[in-house]
């Protein structure tokens, strides 16, 4: 395989490299045109605005974040004490925009704190020591600190972002004992992911452990080139997003618009975070979790964390509800957002109602 093959592959992501290597896919360019025909309304699933505002790190890094008040727009101070600030957290290589369909659903009726993680996004790169899953569990505790100072707290993490919840929760335990109310974990894992295998399962562990690091590595030395080949758009890195990003058959625009999410990602990013899921354990902080309702979430078809990672963390902790969405994929909160939506509006009611007794009590 030439270098340009793969770059170009390699241009959405893992999965893009993943999908070249393990099935060798062969594009036809008038099929990609007619996928692309959704690409003015992904622009508009990226669209919803909020109150943005600004968040220091503890290292300085510049996190973009947006608020959207609950109807009529009162300030956090005049809410409810009751009712929780909801915080999305959202995956590798996405944007807060990938939350959409929630935003819109609960728009209005609820509080929202939405956050562009480190170097993703409309927030600042991170200096290359600090990426890592632990200072995006610093950064969520700098992000409640000045965006939810009071009241209870319902989190919610999409992969990476899920990983980030157990990094604050193991990181801040005061803060997630005293404040968070729910949880929901969508798509993610405490650990245990060996990225080769969504290469192909038909590579030992102790090979693809070794190549799956390398392959990313030797691409960061020239991720220029490979940002270059992203922005021209990739046929190959277009379908393959279809393939690991959804479980089944969705709109042209949901495609396109989480590629152009991918593809808004610097290659050099995605290289310095992906050391993180070879070596991410964080089993021992899911006890934490056993104190608030624990929403857990994942598609049947997920092949960037398989649904045995969701039933894992279901076992780990006690009373946790598991949703299995059948048929769906890594991106289920786009490909079932009503399923996902409905989930997240029952944890809300739970954490809520626990809250609420035990105000009373």
């Amino acid at each position: 395989m030439s270098n340009r093959r793969l770059v170009a592959l390699a241009a959405t992501g893992v999965g893009a490299a993943a999908a070249a290597l393990g099935t060798g896919f062969v594009v036809e360019r008038h099929v990609v045109r007619k996928r692309r025909s959704g690409a003015a309304e992904a622009d508009r699933l990226g669209a919803l605005r909020g109150d943005a505002v600004v968040i220091t790190a503890d290292d300085g890094t510049a996190l973009h974040a947006e608020v959207d008040e609950k109807a009529p727009y009162v300030s956090s101070a005049a809410q409810d004490p009751a009712e929780a600030t909801v915080v999305f957290v959202h995956g590798y290589a996405l944007n807060l925009d990938c939350w959409h369909f929630q935003r819109a659903f609960f728009r209005g009726k609820r509080r929202m704190v939405l956050v562009d993680l480190r170097s993703h996004g409309r927030s600042q790169r991170s200096p290359h020591e600090h990426a890592t899953i632990d200072q995006l569990g610093h950064d969520l505790a700098s992000v409640i600190e000045e965006l939810v100072p009071r009241g209870p707290i319902v989190l919610v993490g999409h992969s990476m972002g899920g990983m980030a919840l157990m990094a604050f929760a193991e990181l801040h335990p005061e803060v997630f004992a005293e404040r968070v109310v729910g949880v929901a974990l969508i798509s993610t894992t405490a650990g245990g992911i060996r990225p080769h295998r969504i290469i192909s399962g038909l590579i030992p562990d102790r090979l693809g452990g070794t190549v799956g690091p390398r392959l990313m590595a030797a691409l960061a030395r020239a991720p220029e080139l490979v940002d270059s080949a992203r922005r021209r758009g990739s046929n190959i890195g277009f379908v393959v997003t279809d393939k690991f990003a959804f479980g089944g058959e969705v709109p042209n625009s949901y495609v396109e618009f989480v590629d152009q999410m991918l593809a808004g990602t610097p290659f050099d990013v995605l290289a310095e975070f992906f050391p993180n899921f070879e070596t991410m354990d964080k089993f021992a902080v899911l006890e934490a979790f056993a104190s608030v309702p624990t929403m857990i979430l994942c598609g049947t078809r997920d092949l960037v964390i398989s649904i045995g990672h969701s039933r894992k963390l279901t076992q780990r902790i006690p009373g946790a509800r598991l949703v299995e969405v059948a048929g769906a994929g890594h991106m289920v909160l786009l490909e079932r957002a009503d399923r996902v939506n409905s989930a997240l509006e029952e944890l809300l009611d739970e954490a809520e109602g626990r809250h609420d007794t035990s105000r009373a009590s």
